[in-house]
C-alpha cells in the first residue's frame, strides 16, 4: 500500500559570519545568507527514496517561518519532493522547540484532512542553528505518534509498521514501530542528490499554500513566545578570537628555542 510521508525542513544561516544587533539583541537577518537546514538534505533525500522504492507513495515537505522560508521548500521540491507547505505568521513568532512541535503537528494533522493520511513523518536529528535535536520528538509526543530518533537505516517499511536501525555508542539497535510514526535521521542515513533541472523546474513554479494560525485552528496559547515555556534572554557574538603567535627566527634550532621559551613563559610546559 502506498504511503503519504511528510519531511519537516527549516530555513536556517548558511555562513558562520553572523551579526547581532546590540540594541535589539536580534540576528541581522538582511547581512545573513541563508539555505536548506544541511541536516535536512538527508531526511528529504530519504523520504523521496522511500516513495521510489514503495510505487504510489506521495511525499510532501513542511516548513515553519518567515515567507522566505519559501527556499527551503522549493529546494526539497527541485529534489523530488511531491508538493510543499508553508505554516508562517507573527502568532508564531518566537516559537521555542515546544511550541514549534505543536504548530509542526497541527500542519501534519491538516496535511492528514487534505490527503486522507499521513503514515510518516521524517525529520533530521538537529538543525545547524539551535542543534537541540529536540522537534521531531516534540512532534511525536503532540501527535500521539511512536518516535523514533538517530535513524540510520530504514530496513523495511509497510503499510503498517518500519524496521529501522537507531545508532548507539555501542553499536545500534534494531526498532519495529507500527505506523503512523515520526522518525529523526542521521547523516548515515544516505547521501542527498543533487536537484536535477526538472526538479528545479518544478519548484519555480509550485505553488506553496501558507497557513497562518487560524487556518490551522491552533490554540494560540500553544504557540509564538506566549506558548513558549523557554525564551532567550539574549543573544550576542561570540568573542574574537585572540591573534596568534609567531615565531622568528634565522635558523630551525633559534625558532625551536623561542618557542620553548614562549611555552614555558604560558606555563605549559
Amino acid at each position: 500500500m502506498p504511503l503519504n510521508i511528510v519531511v519537516c525542513v527549516k530555513l536556517t544561516p548558511s555562513t558562520a559570519n553572523i551579526e547581532i544587533d546590540p540594541a535589539t539583541g536580534s540576528l541581522r537577518r538582511e547581512k545573513m545568507s541563508f539555505a536548506i537546514n544541511p541536516f535536512d538534505e538527508y531526511a528529504v533525500e530519504e523520504g523521496v527514496r522511500l516513495k521510489e522504492r514503495i510505487p504510489g507513495s506521495w511525499v510532501g515537505a513542511l516548513s515553519l517561518g518567515a515567507p522566505d522560508s519559501e527556499a527551503a521548500l522549493r529546494e526539497s521540491i527541485a529534489r523530488g519532493v511531491d508538493e510543499a507547505f508553508l505554516i508562517s505568521g507573527p502568532a508564531f513568532e518566537g516559537s521555542d522547540t515546544f511550541a514549534t512541535g505543536y504548530a509542526l503537528a497541527m500542519g501534519i494533522k491538516k496535511i492528514a484532512q487534505i490527503k486522507g493520511r499521513v503514515d510518516l513523518v521524517i525529520c533530521a536529528k538537529q538543525t545547524n542553528d539551535s542543534d537541540t535535536g529536540q522537534v521531531g520528538p516534540a512532534v511525536a509526543a503532540w501527535l500521539g505518534w511512536p518516535g523514533i530518533s538517530f535513524v540510520k537505516k530504514v530496513e523495511e517499511v509497510s503499510d503498517k509498521f518500519l524496521r529501522l536501525h537507531r545508532m548507539m555508542e555501542d553499536g545500534y539497535d534494531v526498532i519495529e514501530a507500527d505506523l503512523p510514526a515520526v522518525i529523526a535521521v542521521l547523516k548515515e542515513i544516505n547521501e542527498p542528490r543533487l536537484a536535477s533541472l526538472k526538479g528545479k523546474m518544478a519548484a519555480k513554479k509550485a505553488a506553496i499554500p501558507r497557513w497562518g494560525a487560524a487556518e490551522l485552528g491552533v490554540d494560540e496559547s500553544k504557540i509564538g513566545r506566549r506558548g513558549s515555556p523557554c525564551a532567550v534572554a539574549q543573544q550576542a557574538a561570540p568573542p574574537a578570537r585572540p591573534q596568534g603567535h609567531r615565531i622568528q627566527g634565522g635558523s630551525p634550532q633559534e625558532k625551536a628555542k623561542q618557542l620553548v621559551e614562549k611555552l614555558q613563559e604560558l606555563k605549559l610546559i
